[in-house]
């Protein structure tokens, strides 16, 4: 049996994806460095950003690292602090929004599958949340 690659990753070293909507997204663990299970990352919220009411083929994980935010799940609200974490069964409605005016809000992000999609509840627009990583959306911090 193959040895399986193991991987160092260090945001600063990632590259970002531009969210729109002042959300920009790090990703870290994903297929291309060697996952086969999971992949996860950062998005970083500027004051007053939300990503938009979407759902997943697969389990999430959110974990608020920096800053508060509204988490909105299956029609409900929940006020987060740092350390908060969020679990959200596949196919259930959410979205997360800073709360602050003025300080920037940080995620880390798990999804249970490297074949995770985003629905956008608004449009139906389905896309691979690889997608959102791709080289015309990346900028550089």
């Amino acid at each position: 049996m193959p040895e399986p690659n193991n991987a160092i990753l260090r945001p600063g070293e990632r590259p970002v994806a531009n969210r729109g909507g002042g959300a920009r997204s790090i990703p870290m663990v994903t297929p291309a460095v060697g996952s086969t299970q999971l992949i996860n990352g950062f998005t970083l919220f500027e004051p007053g950003a939300a990503i938009p009411l979407h759902f997943h083929n697969c389990e999430e994980s959110v974990l608020i690292i920096e800053g508060n935010a509204i988490a909105m799940i299956d029609g409900v609200e929940h006020e987060l602090a740092e350390g908060d974490t969020t679990w959200v069964a596949p196919n259930v409605p959410h979205f997360f929004r800073n709360v602050s005016d003025t300080k920037p809000m940080r995620i880390f992000w798990t999804y249970a599958s490297v074949e995770a999609i985003r629905t956008l509840v608004e449009s139906g627009e389905t896309r691979p949340i690889a997608a959102e990583h791709s080289k015309d959306k990346l900028v550089k911090t």
